[in-house]
């Protein structure tokens, strides 16, 4: 793409930078805008994803049909697939009217799914088919309808893993990967940074017509050495911070300071899956382990008690005269002479054999899951799933016998 060109679609849709990885996917967008391939959009979070798809629609031959921006992480998962692909009257609560959903009002034009990596699997099973015929059913619909619909997706969640987690669809991720689209994040675009802050510090002097903050070059240096997790929406909240709450208008490192984090080498913020919700995986597999190792600890509690049981009522079947008193046997302490009553607060209180296991808990299913994933994590090594899980080589071969997983 010629110079003039790529500076022509930067005003239009006021993108600010000269990085070169930003450029390619101006260029790489621009390409792909007269087909009807899908694109995947990758970066992340705060990177401005939105732009591209904008770009796209508006340099297609759809550019005259309609244009929708979906968050799919915003919807919740039980209407989800009504809010795509529609519903018709009466099937479910609520459903007072037919409703055609995005993929029938944007017929002939775009769709844009931000953050597809979030959506639930039965919903990615009805996205594939549309994908691959055109073809889809509304909620509670028996006849096939048809559509003709642009299908631009992004996401900031890494789909290679989720894919091998099992929460994101192989086929569906090739589909829409017909063409990819790197979004370079803020801390790889060097010189950019300054560019926007300033922009953003233009912009805010003017809403509120005030004096512009302006960087020193020490404040600039430090600007572009910070990380920048939360990439350009970062960068726009501090500017806005400064313009406001700082009393000086030329802004240098030790005012710089006071408005950055100090954790310089954060690369990302903590990620959170938004199905609607958080998927709570690695709580889900701390909770595994607790569990498993809980009921490990049970089990060594009843064999132990179980002894011990034994153990007293050997004493006890033993006359105290029958008990020999040579020195080279040790005397059993009193035990023959310990009153009854303490005999049967000591059995009382074992952890008595006939009780259930908590079927609300259900141990059983969760450690034979955990053991599993330990298993599958490690390749089926059972001596790093062993040490993984807290566990010794004995006990975890015990487990494997006991759920029927020794084959």
């Amino acid at each position: 793409m010629k110079s003039s060109e790529l500076q022509s679609i930067k005003q239009r849709y006021n993108i600010v930078g000269n990085c070169e990885a930003l450029n390619h996917a101006l260029d790489v967008a621009l390409q792909v805008a007269p087909t009807d391939l899908s694109v995947l959009i990758v970066g992340e979070s705060g990177v401005g994803k939105e732009i591209i798809p904008r770009v796209i629609h508006d340099n297609s031959p759809r550019r005259r049909e309609k244009y929708f921006a979906i968050n799919c992480g915003s919807i919740p998962e039980g209407t989800i697939d009504s809010e795509l692909f529609g519903h018709v009257k009466g099937s479910f609560t609520g459903a007072i009217n037919d409703s055609p959903g995005y993929f029938g009002v944007a017929n002939k034009g775009t769709l844009f799914l931000d953050e597809v990596g979030e959506l639930p699997l039965a919903t990615q099973a009805r996205l594939l088919r549309v994908l691959e015929t055109g073809e889809y059913i509304p909620v509670g619909a028996t006849e096939v309808r048809k559509t003709d619909v642009r299908i631009v997706a992004a996401t900031n969640v890494n789909i290679r893993q989720a894919i091998s987690e099992g929460r994101f669809r192989e086929d569906l991720y090739y589909r829409l990967n017909s063409i990819p689209i790197q979004i370079p994040p803020l801390r790889d675009r060097g010189e950019d940074i300054v560019l926007l802050f300033r922009l953003f510090a233009m912009q805010m002097a003017e809403k509120y017509r005030m004096d512009k903050v302006v960087l020193t070059e020490e404040a600039k240096m430090m600007l572009m050495r910070y990380k920048w997790p939360g990439n350009v929406r970062q960068l726009k909240n501090i500017t806005e911070q400064i313009s406001i709450l700082s009393t000086e208008r030329q802004i240098t490192p030790e005012i710089l300071a006071r408005f950055i984090p100090q954790d310089q080498e954060t690369t990302q913020l903590t990620t959170i899956h938004n199905e609607g919700n958080h998927s709570f995986e690695n709580e889900r597999e701390i909770l595994y382990k607790i569990l498993f190792e809980l009921r490990s600890n049970v089990n060594d509690m009843r064999r132990e008690m179980s002894t011990l049981k034994k153990q007293i009522e050997d004493v006890q079947a033993v006359p105290s005269t029958t008990v020999p008193a040579s020195p080279t046997i040790p005397t059993i302490p009193t035990i023959p002479t310990i009153p009854t009553t303490t005999l049967e607060d000591a059995v009382a209180e074992e952890y008595v054999e006939p009780v259930k296991e908590p079927e609300n808990l259900n141990l059983d299913a969760w450690s034979r899951q955990a053991l599993e994933k330990a298993l599958d994590r490690n390749g089926g090594n059972r001596k790093k799933a062993a040490q993984e899980l807290g566990i010794s080589d004995r006990t975890l071969y015990r487990r494997l016998k006991q759920y029927g997983l020794d084959k």
